[in-house]
């Protein structure tokens, strides 16, 4: 596996392998690797030629309370699962090659960006929309993959790709779980021995919820509210939202529509945790 460091080395390698005639798969991470991040990266394997992994903790989405200086990061484990993995060429630049210090072009996505982490998160996703685009354009990939459990994340790079006309098709990966059904994400490491035997409550009540509709509920309120109970009767769980929107502007409905997404976000301590389910998939 190559690793660059540059953007103009990462633009020559694939500049190289396009002029082979290889479909390039890109996979854009912040690191700390964990198997959803490698079934995107066996999903890329398995659909092009040449595959191109990203690590890089972009500050442009991190809230002035959040965890940008905490995240977990590994870079040496990292590269060596990429590297288990198949991965050609691995991009990890600094945060000076990505925004050079002069740095005063933001992009934003406007509508599906208002609800669930958008409107708890102020400024996420501009920042999300911002660096998914340079990456865009640093490797210009022609397929790209992302994991459902950040569906609205997946939403907005769609919208954004689609309204700014990028030539390549978003991929999105079904989320990977731990066996007792907790979405992975690096913030678990976060999590207490406690807390972490308490978390797969997010999915217990989003499969409740499911098995609802599945008997016939449509009653959004009702849908919510008994996700709300789960959460809220579980010691130390505290809801940030849950919500369910269309699919795929991610319109407020009252009654529901098939299909559509159930999102939450859930606190243990400092540890925000999020997941989501398609009702009616």
């Amino acid at each position: 596996m190559l690793i660059f460091k540059t953007i103009p080395e990462i633009r020559d390698f694939v500049k190289r392998e396009k002029s082979g005639g290889k479909t390039v798969g890109f996979v854009p991470t912040m690191g700390y690797l964990h198997q959803g991040h490698l079934s995107l990266v066996e999903k890329a394997r398995e659909e092009c030629g040449t595959v191109v992994v990203s690590i890089f903790v972009n500050p442009l989405q991190f809230g002035p309370r959040e965890d940008f200086s905490q995240y977990p990061r590994d870079f040496a484990r990292d590269s060596a699962m990429l590297g288990d993995c198949g991965v050609d060429a691995l991009f990890h630049p600094t945060g000076e090659e990505m925004y050079n210090g002069h740095h005063n072009t933001f992009v934003e996505v406007a509508g599906v960006t208002d609800c669930l982490c958008g409107k708890s998160r102020p400024g996420h996703f501009r920042g999300v929309a911002t660096v998914v685009t340079k990456l865009f354009n640093i490797v210009q990939p022609d397929r790209a993959y992302f994991g459902q459990k950040d569906a609205q994340q997946v939403l907005v790079i769609r919208k954004m790709a689609r309204d700014l006309d990028m030539p390549l098709a978003v991929v999105t990966v079904p989320t990977a779980r731990e066996p007792d059904g907790l979405a992975m994400s690096s913030r678990n490491v976060y999590l207490t021995p406690d807390q972490r035997e308490k978390a797969p409550v997010l999915y217990k009540s989003l499969r409740a919820a499911a098995e609802a509709v599945s008997a016939g509920e449509r009653d959004v309120n009702k849908l919510v509210g008994m996700v709300k109970q789960v959460i809220n009767n579980t010691e130390g769980a505290v809801m940030d939202y849950v919500e369910i929107r269309s699919l795929p502007d991610l319109d407020e409905k009252e009654w529901l529509d098939l299909p559509s997404l159930m999102a939450l976000a859930v606190r243990f301590g400092k540890t925000r945790l999020i997941d989501n389910i398609v009702l009616g998939e």
